[in-house]
């Protein structure tokens, strides 16, 4: 059941076009974990994040189903591109019909395949404006390193899931992989002389990391 205050936020958030609440229903029928979905509040912060800073080119750990790939596709300008990897090949047909009928294909490629792996085979020499990271949390602390090259000065990581239901400041913390990794994660990134940090309380925790 929806909490009272997301209830309150998102009845006084702009709401999402026709393709995303279509997009949710879908997700919800057939995928086993439809939390995993974006959601409206923090689909209108990406995009308008996408706004904000005039991002034209982004790179996407973690499509899922393709919800925050539309948001921030609908952020970008006509010139704009996004590159997106997902593991799950499975999920691959309601991700491309979804970009159709938010007449975003255009906009995005996908890249199936482990994301670390594919990180490698992109060109450094074509720079980021955005990266967004929404993937496997055990291995944020390497996506972190991994995409930090390949983002201009002054670019932005946004990282999902950063507070992972309270797990990353629980007294003691518990031992769990995904866990001990994010807390990792948080502990480079707050230290990192690179970068400064914004730790948002939204949903599950949205860490803003802005490249000097």
């Amino acid at each position: 059941m929806e909490a009272l205050l997301d209830k309150y936020i998102r009845e006084h958030s702009s709401p999402v076009a026709e393709p995303l609440v279509w997009l949710e229903k879908q997700t919800n029928i057939h995928t086993n974990y439809p939390r995993m979905l974006s959601g409206a509040v923090q689909g209108n912060l990406l995009k308008m994040l996408v706004q904000i800073s005039g991002a034209r080119r982004i790179l996407e750990i973690g499509a899922f189903t393709g919800y925050s790939s539309i948001c921030m596709a609908l952020g970008l300008g006509p010139q704009g591109h996004i590159d997106t990897l997902e593991i799950n090949d499975e999920l691959e047909p309601l991700m491309r019909q979804a970009w159709e009928r938010a007449g975003v294909s255009r906009l995005i490629e996908l890249h199936l395949g482990p994301a670390l792996e594919t990180l490698k085979t992109l060109p450094p020499h074509n720079l980021y404006d955005m990266v967004f990271i929404d993937a496997n949390k055990r291995e944020y602390p390497q996506y972190y390193e991994a995409v930090l090259p390949l983002l201009r000065q002054g670019g932005l990581i946004v990282a999902d899931d950063t507070l992972w239901d309270g797990k990353v400041y629980a007294k003691p913390v518990p031992a769990d992989a995904q866990t001990a990794a994010l807390v990792r994660f948080n502990e480079t990134v707050a230290a990192d002389p690179r970068v400064e940090t914004v730790v948002l309380p939204l949903r599950d925790g949205l860490t803003l990391i802005r490249k000097r």
